[in-house]
């Protein structure tokens, strides 16, 4: 029979599918690479019986990326980002999906591929048949019509068998929009990125951020947080004066009324109408008029509604309530959430959707109600052509969801619902008093027909809202007139709600991206999230933004990004030319990047008000190997070493605690040691600050790790007199003894993160010149008379840490052995690893990974 291969997005995905599709009949297997599983079952296609064959990726399968050696900061140019060449690599290379893909579908005669149905999925779906085709003979290759898609919006039994029995084909357009987005973010991120960053890091020590990071999209949406700050900033707060009126209405209770002239901006005629007014002991009433209005049942739900109401309703990021939504998607609850439609296509079963969630506790009540009077058709919206708006596709309980999902999924449930009940029925009544020549009146609200609020209850009318009754024509008297003096108020802050709202207004972003963006400014340490989610510019934000605003105000109005997303859309549409776009585009910010180069003196002199020279920042700490002067230890991101004296400035391993190791040196360059750590239980090294930054030797790569990586033959603190031997896990790496970790020794991997402690409290440990029939250094140790832990109180004892009986005790691995049996890997080659330090034989690792575990 022929081989049927399907892909879908997430292993999960694809387990839920193959279980639709299979009628529960499928069977399961681990796919070569481990991490995808692979679901099979014997059922028909296109008429013939074929061996289907449902596994996934894990998202996008490649990146796209500058080759190799465009990757290097301090070589390369930013302007040459532009220009240069770019290819594409394993988005997660630890998974090897490509090969296991080429693996799987090596003799697949059909394709079906089930990804996301968005511009992101479809340019997964060429990801995927380019892997696929890749395996195959070149003979036989998949014939373009044995390549189908799948369309669906939400994983129900329903719309995934009515996908099957009616695929189309992946739409090569919008698979290129995609890629032209990311390389136009690479080149134009990349390249402003690394050049502000080194320029600024260079100079200021106090910028607390590791990366001052520029995005096309990310860029324009911190401007609107920083044009929000300034307005606010530069406001005039301006008195006014409001007459305020308070009667005794026909219970004897006191009613304010409201100044038909509203306010007044001078006091003096203020003051004229306040006197005219107090000339009057009662106010009449003159008119009563009531009508009938109705509040409107809101439209269908699209992720940008969905985004705002998260944020402001359900105090939720919009990034992580796009997490939880997709998280949903995938177990059936809801339909696809990424969409901007709000109007459901006429053959949407609206019913039956509507009548799985009667029996639930929080709402059935009220979607019985709607049933029995019949549900109304949800009002027109927008139709986006993409997908149906978010809807509940099954129920859930708050037992079922953790505290966030429920609350998104309550919330989605319930807006479905309100879509389809009444719209809610009140009647207004407003009230005129005269009071000689001045006007005031009072407005209530007498609830006729609660409708669609007593599903969406935060949206229902006040419970105060009805008024006293009144005759046209009463006198009532008057309790109290003054004036109350008051003052504009500055705009506040952007909420994240209003932020969305300003970015789907000027086409900054899509519906999938734009959590993504607010999420970034945030994490760049650009805004700060606020008490009720409003998003306050840091200083950093500020500068850079009035930075771009005295270079290039294009760089961060919205205008520009917007442009360039019609023509990424006009790309997905077949009707402009993928290199073209791409051409035109790259040019413009190529010019661009020089003339901010170029100019970059206007940006800096907005940063020497706001932030501290490095020759000013930090605190003396360790000695320059050239001047023997100290240097300072600047401890905000990224944290740095900088010479004044030398005008050096020397990066440091970032995330951890630096100190100076015994006032020791390195032997190459006369600067002093320092240890890095994350704590006592943590991994540690001890390292060069020179060497750090400029590897002395080849196999060395700079910023990794430290003395235990470095090969220097005679160097006591290097890896070839502290190497012990392989790491037990990973492949390149290899298990170094770190003295400054004493006396809570360790042996460390300088690649993984694999500790071992080991002879706790010893007075010392050092590894010895003698090899272990097993292939490891031996090791000796030294203890203290009265703190011994060998066998018999001796005092020092020499051996192997995975061989001798007396050693066992005493060491304990401190990260669990991966999933894969460590004896069940390869030995590993120790060539060019200086002094050979093999792995321990097969049998002994499986003890080791036995023990330790």
């Amino acid at each position: 029979m022929k081989k049927v291969l399907m892909v879908a997005e997430k292993p999960s995905l694809a387990a839920s599918l193959a279980n639709i599709l299979s009628n529960g009949r499928c069977s399961s297997r681990k796919g070569l690479n481990g991490s995808c599983s692979v679901h099979e079952w014997t059922g028909q296609f296109r008429s013939e019986s074929v061996n289907f064959a449902m596994t996934s990726v894990c998202g996008h399968v490649m990146t796209l990326d500058f080759i190799g050696k465009y990757n290097n900061w301090d070589k390369v140019d930013p302007a040459e980002l532009f220009s240069c060449q770019t290819e594409k690599k394993e988005a997660a290379p630890k998974l090897k999906i490509p090969y296991f893909l080429a693996k799987e579908g090596a003799h697949c005669d059909a394709l079906v591929l089930w990804l996301d149905c968005d511009k992101e999925g479809e340019n997964i779906c060429f990801e995927v048949i380019q892997c696929v085709q890749q395996g195959m003979n070149y003979n036989k290759l998949l014939h373009p019509n044995d390549i189908w898609r799948a369309r669906f919006s939400a994983i129900t039994e329903k719309d995934i068998k009515y996908a099957m029995l009616n695929l189309a084909r992946p739409n090569e357009n919008e698979a290129k929009s995609v890629d032209a987005r990311q390389e136009l973010d690479l080149r134009i991120g990349c390249a402003f990125t690394r050049f502000q960053t080194k320029f600024f890091q260079g100079k200021y020590g106090d910028l607390d951020v590791s990366l001052i990071s520029y995005g096309p999209c990310q860029t324009p949406t911190l401007g609107f947080c920083v044009q929000r700050h300034d307005e606010i900033q530069t406001f005039k707060p301006d008195p006014y004066w409001v007459l305020q009126l308070t009667v005794k209405n026909p219970e004897g209770q006191d009613l304010s009324l409201n100044w038909n002239r509203v306010r007044s901006f001078d006091k003096e005629i203020a003051n004229i109408f306040l006197n005219n007014v107090k000339e009057h002991d009662h106010a009449f009433v003159s008119t009563i008029q009531s009508t009938e209005k109705t509040k409107s049942r809101p439209i269908a739900l699209n992720t940008v509604e969905l985004m705002r109401v998260a944020s402001s309703g359900l105090g939720i990021s919009p990034h992580h309530a796009m997490q939880i939504a997709e998280r949903l998607y995938t177990q059936g609850y809801i339909s696809y959430p990424r969409t901007e439609t709000t109007s459901y296509p006429e053959n949407f079963d609206l019913l039956a959707t509507l009548q799985q969630q009667k029996s639930s506790c929080d709402w059935g009540d009220e979607v019985c109600k709607i049933l029995s009077n019949g549900i109304n058709r949800p009002k027109k919206g927008h139709d986006a052509g993409d997908h149906p708006p978010i809807t509940p596709m099954k129920t859930a309980s708050r037992n079922s969801l953790d505290g966030d999902s429920w609350k998104i999924y309550d919330y989605i449930t319930r807006h479905f619902i309100a879509t389809l009940a009444r719209d809610c029925r009140y009647l207004s009544t407003t009230i005129k008093f005269e009071v000689g020549m001045e006007t005031f009146t009072t407005v209530g609200h007498s609830l006729l027909d609660p409708g669609y609020t007593s599903i969406l209850t935060w949206q229902a009318l006040g419970a105060n809202d009805n008024l006293p009754k009144f005759t046209i024509g009463e006198k009532v008297n008057i309790q109290e007139a003054k004036l109350i003096e008051c003052y504009t108020q500055p705009p506040d802050y952007l909420t994240e709600a209003e932020l969305i709202s300003l970015m789907e207004k000027h086409g900054i972003g899509t519906d999938a991206s734009i959590p993504v963006h607010i999420n970034n400014i945030c994490l760049r340490n650009y805004v700060i999230v606020a008490s009720g989610r409003k998003l306050v510019p840091t200083s950093l934000g500020i500068v850079l933004v009035h930075g771009y605003q005295k270079i290039d105000p294009e760089l961060v109005l919205p205008t520009m990004r917007s442009a360039v997303e019609e023509q990424l859309n006009l790309i997905a549409l077949g009707q402009a030319d993928f290199h073209a776009v791409l051409k035109h585009t790259v040019e413009i910010f190529k010019q661009k990047f020089h003339y901010f180069v170029q100019n970059i003196e206007a940006m800096d002199q907005l940063f020497e008000v706001s932030f501290s020279l490095l020759s000013a920042s930090g605190k003396a700490h360790s000695r320059c190997g050239k001047c023997r002067r100290y240097m300072k230890y600047i401890q905000t991101k990224p944290s740095r070493l900088h010479c004044a004296h030398c005008n050096e400035t020397y990066n440091l391993p970032q995330n951890g605690n630096i100190r100076i190791y015994k006032e020791l040196k390195c032997p190459l360059d006369d600067f002093e040691l320092l240890s890095w750590s994350t704590g006592a239980k943590g991994k540690s090294y001890t390292f060069c600050p020179y060497c750090f930054n400029n590897p002395p030797f080849r196999d060395m790569k700079r910023g990794i790790n430290g003395c235990n990586s470095c090969t220097h033959p005679t160097c006591p603190h290097g890896l070839n007199s502290n190497g012990v031997c392989s790491c037990l896990e990973c492949d390149t790496g290899i298990l170094v003894l770190d003295a400054s970790a004493a006396p809570k020794w360790k042996l460390g991997c300088n690649r993984c993160d694999v500790i071992i402690h080991f002879f706790e409290n010893a007075h010392k440990v050092t590894v010895d010149t003698e090899v272990c029939e097993c292939g490891a250094q031996l090791v000796a140790v030294e203890y203290k008379q009265d703190k011994s832990k060998l066998p018999n109180e001796a005092t020092d004892m020499t051996g192997c840490v995975f061989c001798t009986p007396a050693f066992v005790p005493l060491v304990e691995k401190h990260r669990a052995v991966a999933s894969k049996p460590v004896a069940a890997r390869g030995r590993g080659n120790t060539k060019g690893r200086s002094r050979g330090k093999p792995r321990p034989p097969k049998d002994k690792m499986a003890q080791l990974a036995a023990y330790f575990v």
